[in-house]
């Protein structure tokens, strides 16, 4: 196969990457996501395939609930609206008359690691995007845990960590990603009544006794989250990736250490290679192999 397009669908930017089949980056463009977000999108497509006419076909990561046969967007939350209930698949093959494929945003990250990353030749492994929210990628023996009835297979962050919890954007209470994601840690800091971000509050744990009990919380709370999905998938390896993962320096000893007397058998714990290239290479693998 010759090259392939690889998009990155968030609710601030998309990534737009040509890609071969060595998984070589051969062009990266980043642009501001605009709505309505599929007039957009294939305004941007087509634009790429003018420039670039060697392109055979279209992978796509977003934000949402995907159903990946049909490549349609069953729901989506409210940073990207008007997205739930889109055709994409379907509308962008008439479009551009290319093969187009379209995956949940996670489960792209996951595929890149296993592929070329740090899940490369594990069967088994369990991806954790730390972001925005928490993003979650399966690979069970050696293929994409995805799709489902309503597109929700491995919607990790809506598992519930603390029933009656903190109320999460999908309508519930107590959700992983209200307790391990960037959103959920700066809400906490909010109410221990400190004024600073996510990694300033990570740096000065070493000193600060308030910062401290929140870094604690917070490994206490991932290491609950991993013995628990262990439980479940028995996994070789837990990928962590997304913007909290690049703290890890100041946070990872006290995570091993919680996970200490929770693991049921040892696991190895790595940080993700590609940080935010996963997504727009795991979209271009869509297309370059199968899932």
């Amino acid at each position: 196969m010759a090259n392939v397009l690889g998009v990155d669908i968030g609710g601030t930017k998309i990534r737009l990457g040509i890609i071969d089949t060595a998984g070589t980056l051969l062009y990266d463009e980043k642009i501001a996501t605009q709505f309505p977000l599929y007039t957009y999108l294939e305004e941007n497509v087509l634009r790429l395939l003018k420039q670039f006419p060697d392109v055979e076909a279209i992978g796509i990561g977003t934000h949402g609930f995907v159903d990946p046969k049909l490549g349609r967007i069953i729901f989506s939350t409210d940073a990207l609206p008007g997205w739930s209930g889109t055709a994409v698949k379907e509308q962008l093959e008439a479009a551009t008359g290319k093969r187009v494929e379209v995956e949940n945003d996670a489960n792209c990250a996951a595929l890149a690691e296993a592929k070329f990353g740090a899940a490369k030749g594990l069967d088994r492994v369990v991806c954790l995007t730390l972001g925005t929210g928490l993003g979650g990628g399966i690979l069970w023996d050696g293929k994409l845990l995805s799709g489902g009835p309503n597109g929700g297979a491995a919607e990790l962050g809506h598992l519930t960590l603390y029933p009656g919890g903190a109320e999460c954007a999908c309508g519930r209470k107590g959700c992983y990603e209200q307790y391990v994601s960037g959103t959920g840690i700066q809400r906490r800091i909010r109410e221990a009544g400190l004024d600073m971000s996510p990694l300033e509050m990570f740096k000065a744990a070493a000193t600060d006794e308030k910062s401290a009990g929140l870094m604690k919380g917070f490994a206490y709370d991932l290491a609950i989250v991993i013995s628990s999905l262990q439980a479940v998938f028995d996994m070789q390896a837990v990928i962590i990736g997304g913007g909290v993962s690049e703290s890890a320096d100041y946070w990872w000893p006290q995570l091993q250490e919680e996970l200490k007397p929770l693991l049921l058998n040892p696991l190895n714990i790595l940080t993700a290679e590609f940080g935010n290239d996963a997504g727009v290479l795991g979209a271009a693998l869509l297309v370059l192999e199968g899932k």
